[in-house]
């Protein structure tokens, strides 16, 4: 099924009255959206936030060293969280999806327990509730150890949607050929499913660094963390925080860009072949 005809099984195109509601709407959230833009620089301008003064002090190499400071703590934890969550994650959909039923019911409830769970609770667990029996974690842990059982739930989900998408023809192929179930899951299946997972992966990756903001709560050194410290320091809160947030902002858009390339790189050459 082509993609236009599946788009007309999911709805009806608009006729030329939708259109021009359609069209009517969308004018109206842009001025809705530019006057509440115009409204919030009003008021900043009215209270002094839009002072140079208070804004030129982040290009001061030390304030800029700061920040850079705390951007290495979060690309850090993002990197190595998903480092080991993502394999993890893959070992997990394999494991839901074994002839094993005790393996399967055991990454079943490993899965749909660290996807129910808010992530900010596991962070309390490690740095209230496990102290209490003697467990204790460095800082970095508490925080990259949470992000990792989180991620590897959602993953080994992702992971497992990719293997199942595979083409049954590429298992019958596999069996023709004499691979064993083992060796056509690691030879066959796997390289493709990988492949057709990869933009979500990057996408749960946006997810990671988003996640990695909840350092706060341990004291960890990473750019919200740091962000904070900035405002003791400054007294500037809007300023700070809006710095921060254009640096999360064009990360996420830099690694969301990507992720759509990759999609539709994937996608034209599914549509050669």
């Amino acid at each position: 099924m082509s993609t236009s005809s599946a788009t007309q099984v999911l709805f009806d195109a608009p006729g030329p009255k939708g259109r021009r509601r359609i069209l009517l709407l969308s004018i109206l959230s842009v001025v809705l959206i530019a006057a509440l833009l115009a409204g919030a620089l009003w008021q900043f301008h009215a209270n002094g936030q839009l002072d140079p003064n208070k804004w030129v002090v982040y290009l001061r190499a030390d304030y800029l060293a700061f920040l850079g400071q705390g951007l290495w703590g979060t690309l850090k934890v993002t990197a190595l969280a998903a480092v080991v969550a993502f394999p993890f994650g893959l070992l997990l959909a394999l494991a839901r999806m074994s002839r094993l039923r005790l393996l399967s019911a055991v990454a079943i409830t490993w899965i749909e327990f660290f996807r129910g769970i808010p992530m900010l609770l596991v962070v309390y667990a490690f740095l209230l509730a496990l102290p209490a029996f003697g467990v204790t974690f460095p800082r970095f842990w508490m925080l990259v150890v949470p992000m990792i059982l989180v991620s590897s739930a959602a993953t080994a989900e992702v992971f497992r949607a990719g293997i199942r998408a595979v083409d049954k023809g590429q298992h019958e192929a596999a069996d023709a050929i004499g691979l064993s179930r083992r060796d056509s899951l690691l030879y066959v299946i796997l390289p493709q499913a990988v492949r057709l997972v990869l933009p979500s992966l990057i996408l749960a990756l946006v997810t990671l660094l988003k996640d990695s903001t909840l350092g706060y709560v341990v004291s960890y050194n990473e750019l919200q963390f740091q962000g904070k410290t900035l405002v003791s320091i400054t007294r500037y809160l809007v300023q700070t925080y809006l710095v921060v947030s254009v640096i999360y902002i064009v990360i996420n858009l830099l690694l969301t860009r990507l992720a759509l390339a990759l999609d539709a790189r994937m996608k034209k050459r599914a549509a050669a072949s």
